[in-house]
């Protein structure tokens, strides 16, 4: 009976050892503060999915004077969420970012503009000043002006730009015409501000034909030399699209984890849950087979690329990004 009690005592032992040595740990930096655009990942920690993979996840809020590429080549983080045109500009200039995994496919970017400007269409931005954000969020607008054939140097024929904090008081000072918003974000702020949708015009980039991705999963080029970074990661995405169908299927659920999770406190409910359905939005795909979240479609990518290069004089990237995305993580899942 003593070597019976004996061998079940060792096996305990061996058990936790093991598994204290099966949770691999992993940082994730978001691309800004907690809120239900990465409700996913809180989900994924919340609901222990992180854990049935054996990982460790810490999840590394955002905010303005944080920059998800830096931190990343710094070692701060395994992975980082970042927009591709921003990822694709930095890889153009040295720094080894390759696309993982891509949680959002469509854009939630847009101008949101005061009616009583006179904006009716984009040729009426002609002579205005435009509310733009920067650190690399910039890239879309620009793309898009060049498109336009509009300057940015202002002046009557081009557009006066101002930039933009993250904040949408300029379009209430009246120091812009349009502000940079996003459709789960800033617009409603726009809007509880007092200015009502009917004394809004809005331009999605998704309508105007010069949308890119958005939110994606970014690592360093030489980690997926790593058979075991691979396989990690692997677990990793797979546990985090698990969050992310949670909550699509549970938005109000999904939005009270991201509150929790909330250490400023700056966040309120009404928003939050409100996002969470915006949100959901962008994400398409849930429960496809083969090609599901997180999936990067090779055309999207493509799209992405065309309308960053789709510039006579100022292209955001000069010439077609080479390793910039790879399947090796999704293939190992």
């Amino acid at each position: 009976m003593k070597t019976i009690k004996i061998l079940l005592m060792l096996s305990l032992s061996l058990g936790i050892t093991f598994s204290l040595k099966a949770a691999d740990k992993v940082t994730i930096q978001l691309k800004w503060v907690t809120q239900a655009q990465f409700a996913g990942y809180y989900v994924a920690k919340d609901k222990g999915y992180y854990k049935d993979e054996g990982l460790s996840v810490t999840i590394k809020p955002g905010g303005p004077d944080i920059a998800p590429q830096q931190v990343l080549a710094g070692g701060g983080a395994d992975v980082i969420i970042d927009w591709m045109p921003s990822a694709l500009a930095a890889r153009e200039k040295g720094s080894p970012v390759v696309n993982i995994a891509q949680i959002f496919n469509r854009s939630g970017m847009m101008l949101t503009c005061r009616k009583d400007s006179g904006i009716r269409t984009p040729s009426d931005f002609r002579g205005k000043t435009l509310g733009v954000w920067f650190y690399g969020n910039e890239y879309p607008f620009l793309s898009w002006m060049s498109q336009l054939g509009i300057p940015t140097s202002g002046g009557a024929n081009g557009v006066k730009v101002l930039k933009q904090g993250f904040n949408v008081d300029p379009i209430f000072q009246k120091q812009a015409e349009c502000v940079s918003t996003m459709t789960y974000n800033e617009y409603w702020q726009v809007v509880d501000g007092g200015l009502s949708p009917s004394e809004l015009v809005v331009y999605k980039y998704e309508d105007q034909g010069v949308a890119t991705l958005e939110d994606g999963l970014y690592v360093l080029e030489k980690n997926l030399n790593n058979s075991a970074f691979v396989k990690k990661m692997a677990r990793f995405l797979k546990a985090s699209i698990k969050g992310w169908e949670f909550a699509s299927k549970n938005p109000d659920a999904a939005a009270d984890i991201v509150l929790e999770n909330d250490d400023t406190g700056a966040q309120t409910e009404k928003h939050q849950r409100r996002m969470m359905g915006e949100i959901n939005k962008l994400i398409v795909g849930f429960y496809s087979k083969g090609q599901g979240v997180g999936y990067l479609k090779p055309s999207d990518y493509e799209r992405t690329v065309k309308v960053l290069m789709a510039s006579d004089s100022d292209p955001v990237i000069t010439r077609k990004p080479s390793g910039a995305w790879s399947h090796k993580i999704w293939d190992a899942m």
